[in-house]
Order: C-alpha cells, then sequence, then structure tokens
C-alpha cells in the first residue's frame, strides 16, 4: 500500500509540475521550488540523523534515509502553490494562510503515522510537523518576497 502511495504521489507531481511551475512568474517559482527542496531535505536529513523521526517506506532506500520524493518534489510544488495563494498579501494575511496549510497538513502526518508505514515518529510529535511546516512556509515566502523585490528593481 505504502510503495502505491509513493507511486502515486510521484505520479501526482511528475503531472502536475508543468501546470505550477510556468510563465511569467517563472523566474520566481523555480527559485521557490529548489530553495523549499533544499530546506526541506536540510531539516529531514537532521530529524532523521537525530533519530526523530523514521522513514521505513521510501523511495531509494539504500539511497537516502530521508523521504526525497517528499522534500524534493511534493513540499516544493505545495510552497508553489502557497506563494500563488499568498502573492499579493500582507504580513497578516500571509501568517493566517499558513495556517491554512499547516494545520491540515499536521493532522494529515499525524494520520498517515499512525496508519501506515511511511514515517514513523520517535522523539517527534504533531506540535513538530506543525513548527517545522509553518517554519519552511514563511521561511520560502520571507525569501520570495526577497526576490520579487529584488527584481522588480
Amino acid at each position: 500500500m505504502e510503495k502505491f502511495m509513493i507511486k502515486g504521489l510521484f505520479t501526482l507531481c511528475i503531472l502536475g509540475f508543468p501546470f505550477l511551475v510556468k510563465k511569467p512568474k517563472l523566474k520566481e517559482m523555480l527559485i521557490v521550488f529548489f530553495s523549499k527542496g533544499i530546506l526541506s531535505t536540510l531539516i529531514d536529513a537532521y530529524v532523521v540523523n537525530t533519530n526523530k523521526i523514521k522513514y521505513p517506506v521510501r523511495p531509494f532506500p539504500k539511497i537516502f534515509s530521508t523521504n526525497i520524493l517528499y522534500d524534493m518534489l511534493f513540499f516544493p510544488l505545495l510552497s508553489v502553490i502557497w506563494i500563488k495563494q499568498s502573492y499579493h498579501d500582507n504580513l497578516p494575511k500571509i501568517l493566517l494562510k499558513s495556517l491554512t496549510w499547516s494545520i491540515p497538513m499536521s493532522f494529515l502526518q499525524w494520520y498517515l503515522e499512525r496508519n501506515s508505514r511511511l514515517f514513523k515518529w520517535k522523539k517527534w510529535s504533531i506540535f513538530h510537523t506543525f513548527g517545522s511546516i509553518s517554519f519552511t512556509l514563511l521561511t520560502i515566502r520571507g525569501l520570495h518576497g526577497l526576490v520579487k523585490r529584488i527584481d522588480e528593481n
């Protein structure tokens, strides 16, 4: 079941990529996509190497100890959607909209941790997930704001 979920997620990401990362904001969205991939991978590598989370079923298990599909493709694509959703918003709206992403994602991960073998929380909780998702969303949104400001000049 878990391998089917991973293959389905990969297919969804590959099919969605050209529709999400496209002109007219191609450069901004690629910066968001790759920056989020790097940030997620670094955080996940730390969390896995400190034995807070384990990924029993993951793509390329002999090469990666993290779920590279989530870190380098799925979460970055969600961040592109997030940036598009909050593109013209001020800080209070950005903070409010970040909750519409971090709360459901936290509960989904909590559910999947309990009902699948995709990952197991050792020294981790739904609150850690909420904090890390919120942190990465807001960090990438701040980076995007900086890139957008530089691009306008």
